[in-house]
């Protein structure tokens, strides 16, 4: 699904990684260095998938002049330094229990999109640090969550936010994966095989026809819908990147995953819904964080410039991120969907990128605190940790990990999100 990386983007991606490590690094420099890396993505575009017909070969760093990529240079390098003082000697980043280890995954995960590495650099034990801590709460059924999950559903409880707390952290171990060595890379390979097995099973429960192969809550809540987008999503990323690290994963469920995708299409409203109760086009119930992770999912199951997928781009396009927090309905969430906008726009690539990501760029600078975090997400009620919920409770790690991860896509670091 994924082309195989060139000589040069090796080269490139090496030396941008050793640059960005460098306090003396020039913005200018990095600017020229990410352009090539991404010129190297649009030239090995598979011609098969016709993605090259939507897909502009300008580099992805190229819409933002080299000022103001040295203002996002910046800023995630202030951000990481925050970050890297906010780590707890056990290895985890603050945040509530029930959002463990998630939130230390995505902070993992925004230390990686930068180029650091696990045992290197200035960064380099925080990030082994973290690794440890995240495999620590893994339970013996595979589940990777701090806590367990109560018998019954309860609202932003474990029962409730430990199945996103599994999929990011399979994430980020799978992104991690190749670059530790020696007995912690063991426990990873362990880690991820145990992870995955949870994820088949919890995919395979029984449930309606039409939420066949998604992925939700690890007790069912009274609604009774068992799949939902943002649950499913993180399972998506998860699978694909265990699939690049030649992890077993059935195709048969990644084929499932990506069925379930295409359903919640609403082609009267032009967007991805939360779920199939969802699909009544109305805005109050749209968000963009959905939008994006329909787009991204598709991409990553190898199912590139869909007609579905560009229409959803082209309602991203017609609903920008104008200003800080800027929301479109009150189910929206700020930094989630800056987050899956930024890796869709990504994968969609042309003027969805060149349109999409200066504005976005913009208004998270805008937002950044002077202490180099970003502050946490406004609470609007609702449930869950993506989508649909309420992300105030995790703090402005959780906040500043997105908003970092959502500022790197022009790096190209992250396997995962590789186009």
């Amino acid at each position: 699904m994924k082309c195989e990386t060139t000589c040069v983007e090796v080269i490139a991606r090496m030396f941008v990684s050793r640059v960005m490590q460098s306090k003396n690094s020039l913005a200018v420099l990095l600017w020229v260095l990410v352009c090539v890396n991404s010129s190297q993505a649009a030239e090995i575009q598979s011609a098969p998938d016709q993605a090259s017909k939507a897909t502009s070969s300008r580099p992805l760093a190229s819409v933002l002049p080299p000022a103001k990529w040295q203002e996002v240079e910046d800023a995630v390098d202030h951000a990481l330094a925050w970050m890297a003082k906010q780590q707890a000697e056990d290895g985890s980043f603050p945040t509530l229990a029930q959002g463990q280890p998630g939130v230390t995954s995505f902070a993992t995960m925004a230390f990686l999109s930068r180029g650091h590495q696990p045992g290197q650099g200035p960064y380099g034990q925080r990030m082994n640090r973290a690794i440890d801590y995240v495999l620590s709460c893994q339970l013996s059924n595979g589940l990777i969550s701090l806590r367990p999950p109560g018998p019954m559903h309860a609202d932003k409880q474990p029962s409730h936010t430990a199945i996103y707390n599994h999929a990011i952290s399979g994430l980020m171990l799978g992104e991690v994966y190749g670059q530790v060595s020696g007995p912690r890379a063991k426990t990873v390979k362990q880690g991820i095989e145990r992870a995955l097995q949870f994820s088949h099973e919890l995919q395979m429960r029984p449930k309606r026809p039409i939420d066949k192969g998604g992925w939700r809550y690890l007790r069912l809540n009274s609604s009774r819908v068992d799949s939902d987008l943002s649950v499913t999503g993180w399972h998506i990323m998860f699978m694909r990147s265990a699939k690049n690290g030649q992890f077993n994963v059935p195709q048969a469920d990644l084929d499932e995953s990506l069925a379930y995708v295409r359903r919640l299409w609403n082609p009267t409203s032009g967007v991805f819904s939360y779920d199939t109760q969802d699909q009544v086009g109305t805005m109050a119930m749209d968000t963009r964080g959905m939008v994006g992770a329909g787009i991204l999912c598709l991409s990553l199951g190898g199912q590139h410039q869909t007609p579905m997928a560009r229409a959803a781009g082209d309602w991203l396009l017609a609903h920008p991120v104008r200003r800080f927090g800027d929301l479109i309905s009150s189910r929206d969430r700020f930094f989630y969907g800056a987050y899956y906008c930024s890796q869709a726009m990504v994968q969609l690539g042309g003027r969805y990128w060149e349109q999409y990501f200066p504005s976005l760029v913009n208004a998270l600078l805008s937002g950044q605190q002077s202490d180099g975090s970003w502050p946490p997400e406004v609470d609007r009620g609702g449930n869950g940790v993506g989508g649909g919920g309420s992300e105030a409770m995790f703090g402005n790690v959780y906040s500043s990990a997105l908003a970092v991860l959502s500022l790197t896509p022009p790096y190209q670091l992250l396997p995962v999100y590789q186009r």
